[in-house]
């Protein structure tokens, strides 16, 4: 089983991307290809054997990624951010192992360590019950930048949304997923390393998380899941916000999501919305 290491960066973490690209070049056991993508960004001259693809603009973590993935070949493709990078040298034919053995699993997300060795984020394990990072599970979403997905089932369901742009663009496309009978799996013993700062720390993160939640609700959920859905995201959001510049932006772009174009709409099926109620995460949270 082949697999595609696809590494998205914007070009302003040089040393990063360069310990990044080492540690997926250092994979031992497994058939591995190396691709870069720079996102609206030129890379800098890459080791033999890296395939490297310049986009003349910033297209998005998911616009990015879906260039990666149609410029790659692996039957399944392992998504790796520019300051994130692999500590075992045998993850990629764990990987492979895995994908080969079980045709059902779509996604396997990795389990994030704390490279200083604290005990990770929360928000790095994708479950409400995140409180013990070592234990394995099925999931309903995955994190992006540390996960392997099947190439097949990824164009099957579309592809991360490119208008989401980011924030969530993972969650639209494991739903999807999952509404075409694939499972998605979060695996602690697959590991990556990543600090442990919030997202929440970049300028545009609130407006794009409101703004997103909405368009994720309008394109995959029956309109009395999203209005619960949307109208408990609301009620968090308000109660534990306590910046009001930050809150101020999380609603300008919960107000956009209404009215941008979500693109097409498929509700998901009550199957699959219990088929999330059992693997710990129902649709309306």
């Amino acid at each position: 089983m082949k697999l595609s290491c696809v590494i998205l960066t914007m070009g302003d973490r040089p040393a990063e991307l360069e310990r990044a690209m080492a540690s997926a070049l250092a994979q031992e056991d497994a058939d591995l290809e190396v691709v870069v993508v720079g996102n609206g960004a030129d890379i800098l001259p890459a080791p033999p054997g890296v395939k490297v693809i310049a986009l003349p603009e910033n297209l998005g973590v998911a616009g990015g990624r879906n260039v990666g993935v149609q410029a790659c070949a692996g039957d399944v493709v392992v998504f790796l951010d520019d300051d994130g990078w692999f500590p075992d040298r045998q993850l990629g034919s764990y990987v492979a192992r895995r994908f080969a053995a079980d045709p059902a699993l779509a996604v396997m997300s990795f389990r994030v360590a704390d490279p200083e060795g604290g005990p990770g984020a929360r928000w790095h394990v994708p479950r409400l019950r995140a409180g013990d990072p070592e234990r394995s599970s099925p999931v309903t979403t995955f994190a992006g930048g540390a996960c392997a997905i099947r190439r097949a089932a990824y164009l099957e369901a579309g592809g991360l949304p490119e208008a989401f742009f980011y924030a969530h663009e993972e969650t639209d496309l494991s739903w999807r997923l999952l509404g075409l009978g694939y499972r998605l799996e979060y695996d602690a013993a697959a590991q990556m390393c990543h600090h442990a700062l919030p997202n929440a720390r970049h300028a545009t993160f609130y407006r794009l998380d409101g703004r997103n939640r909405v368009l994720l609700a309008r394109r995959n959920l029956p309109w009395p899941l999203a209005a619960v859905y949307l109208l408990d995201w609301f009620t968090l959001t308000v109660v534990r916000e306590r910046s009001l510049a930050a809150l101020r932006a999380w609603l300008s772009g919960f107000a956009e999501g209404w009215r941008m174009d979500p693109g097409w709409r498929r509700p998901m099926s009550a199957r699959t919305a219990w088929r999330m109620t059992r693997a710990g995460r129902p649709p309306i949270i």
